[in-house]
């Protein structure tokens, strides 16, 4: 008891470096607690993937193969360790014939999606960046027909990854990102997903997920890294210098943009089965005999374009992916215009909020619905989503457009991209 009562004594006599052992044992227990969670979601997922691994295949059929594009830059250099911690285990237990590509610079996923060959499954592993790139190199090959149809599994590993909360919505911390991206890759849960096409004059066209933001907010997000020595208030720094530098900060151009549009109906993948020899030597000949029926010139359908002048603090385009809906049966992208009429303080505090929330749209903004719209901008500028688009002064934008010679010739085909929908039936 009385050694009891000492050790009491010397932890009031030392309260402060009592103080500091407690809070030091406090976060080391719960550092440890976390590690162990992540090692028991880590072997949950292990033993799942097992189970599709012990699975017995006919020998006419062969593995499937898995083409992994892996970003070791994403997440400021973790990445790599990411990937082969939490993901690669689960990929090699469930039996596919795994292909790990790594990205060495910027734009190299495009290079290598118009060389690669045939696939059974494409991996994304990365950030929103990999994530553009991949899909631009995919819908640029000459054979993007065939191509678009192999499912896309997204394992979420960059330091933004806006699409991840809409894949894996009950998804906590990143092991567990990782890990139920990775099993819903294996289980084949794919889930259509808007594309937005962007094209300027001359340049090839880039394909977006999420979107695309042009303005003020975006460019100040460019330059908080330079802050990093501020810590927290690196963010709020960087919007206050940028207010010094320049204000009000307007940026003015010309909108043209068409009203949502029915979507096209799907086409069904079943053939129909060949008719009789007989019957198809009848149509030949009635065909053959039957005079040809004047052809009725048919007037072009007239678009309504409107076209509004503009000048805005930052301008953002973006798909549906946020809020999936794969029942709705119109085309259209959501267009914010955000007012220049903004004070320096709501500019601070704002641009905070959009650093978290890029997609955010605040009250007192125009939002608009559009099917295509084409953006005329004063001088070359850089409206970008994760990489650079083409710069120059006439940028056209439309969802789920296929590339074709003719701008009005537009077929609707999604891309599917594994992921989890609560209280949904995964689409096949």
């Amino acid at each position: 008891m009385a050694r009891v009562v000492g050790m009491f004594k010397t932890l009031r006599t030392h309260w402060k470096k009592s103080t500091v052992g407690v809070c030091l044992c406090a976060w080391g227990g719960s550092w440890v607690y976390g590690k162990h969670c992540d090692n028991l979601l880590r072997r949950a997922a292990c033993q799942e993937a097992q189970v599709f691994g012990n699975q017995s295949i006919p020998s006419s059929m062969q593995v499937k193969k898995a083409t992994v594009f892996l970003n070791p830059a994403a997440c400021k250099g973790k990445a790599r360790n990411l990937f082969e911690k939490n993901a690669a285990p689960i990929l090699h237990l469930s039996g596919l014939d795994v292909t790990i590509v790594k990205t060495d610079y910027e734009g190299q996923a495009k290079k290598l999606l118009e060389l690669m060959e045939n696939t059974d499954l494409i991996i994304i592993a990365g950030g929103d960046g990999t994530v553009q790139e991949v899909i631009t190199g995919l819908l640029r090959r000459a054979d993007e027909a065939a191509f678009s149809k192999i499912p896309i599994g997204f394992i979420p590993l960059g330091k933004t990854s806006t699409l991840s909360h809409t894949l894996y919505p009950e998804s906590t911390n990143q092991v567990q990102y990782i890990t139920n991206a990775t099993l819903a890759i294996l289980k084949g849960e794919t889930v259509p997903l808007d594309i937005l096409q962007i094209k300027g004059e001359k340049e090839q066209p880039v394909f977006a997920v999420t979107g695309l933001r042009w303005g003020s907010y975006r460019d100040t997000g460019v330059k908080v890294s330079k802050y990093w020595y501020l810590g927290p208030l690196k963010t709020k720094a960087a919007h206050l210098f940028s207010t010094l530098k320049k204000w009000p900060q307007k940026h003015q151009a010309s909108l043209m943009y068409l009203g949502p549009t029915e979507r096209p109906p799907e086409e069904s993948e079943d053939k129909l089965p060949r008719a009789p020899l007989y019957v198809r030597i009848y149509r030949r000949l009635l065909q053959y005999w039957s005079r040809p029926a004047k052809e009725v010139p048919q007037e072009a359908a007239h678009e309504a374009w409107e076209e509004m002048k503009l000048s805005t603090i930052e301008l953002s385009i973006t798909t549906r992916n946020r809020q999936l809906d794969l029942t709705h049966t119109e085309d259209f992208m959501n267009i914010c215009i955000e007012p220049d009429t903004v004070s320096k303080g709501n500019f601070i505090n704002r641009g905070s909020q959009k650093m978290l929330d890029p997609q955010m749209c605040p009250e007192g903004s125009l939002c608009l619905q559009a099917s295509k719209c084409i953006l005329k901008l004063p001088e070359a500028c850089e409206p970008e989503e994760d990489s650079k688009l083409p710069e120059n002064n006439r940028i056209s934008l439309a969802p789920w457009l296929k590339p074709s010679t003719q701008h009005t010739d537009r077929q609707v085909h999604p891309l599917a991209i594994c992921g989890q929908l609560p209280d949904k039936e995964p689409t096949y």
